[in-house]
């Protein structure tokens, strides 16, 4: 069995679990609602206010189908209750970072300021001018908007100029006059 897969999720009070037919599955909570559907095969129940999930047989897909699904589960869960953060640093001289209504401005070292618009369900904050922390429910959501606006002006290598996650290393390297 799977260590992962075999762990039972237990449900805090104040969060609700809808299954629903072909293992579409809605968790409502304090910070919003996710839903997604899951591969059939597997068997998800709730009992008791504990979740866990099954697998019909040991064939390989289905091994790999059972952690793979109690740990999307589990992060539903959890987003719903406390919620994913990113946390991002802006680094270099003159590179700040701005929140102006909905939108993140970023001077990163372009002739322009760079908008990125808060998209549904995360949240932009930003406590100092080079510090941005990026908050949600829905974890690769965080995840994949924290890249997006890393990818504007990533670090580089020379200098470490750019934005970084927080707890990111930037080797850096020489340049031409090392020795």
């Amino acid at each position: 069995m799977s260590r992962i897969g075999r762990a039972p999720i237990t449900v805090p009070a104040g969060v609700e679990i809808k299954l629903e037919e072909g293992n579409k599955v809605t968790v409502k909570g304090p910070k919003g609602t996710l839903t997604q559907a899951f591969d059939p095969k597997m068997d998800i129940k709730v009992e008791d206010g504990v979740l866990t999930v099954a697998r019909p047989n040991d064939e390989k897909e289905n091994r790999s189908l059972h952690g793979l699904t109690r740990a999307l589960l589990h992060n539903m869960v959890v987003g719903v209750t406390d919620g994913f953060s990113k946390e991002l640093e802006v680094n270099g001289v003159g590179y700040r970072a701005a929140k102006e209504g909905k939108n993140l401005v970023l001077n990163v070292g372009f002739s322009h300021q760079v908008n990125v618009p808060e998209v549904d369900g995360i949240t932009i904050d930003v406590p100092t001018p080079n510090k941005i922390v990026i908050l949600g429910a829905d974890k690769q959501q965080v995840g994949q908007f924290a890249a997006n606006v890393r990818a504007i002006r990533p670090p580089e290598p020379y200098k470490g100029k750019g934005i970084k996650y927080a707890n990111e290393v930037v080797h850096l390297k020489e340049g031409k006059t090392g020795k």
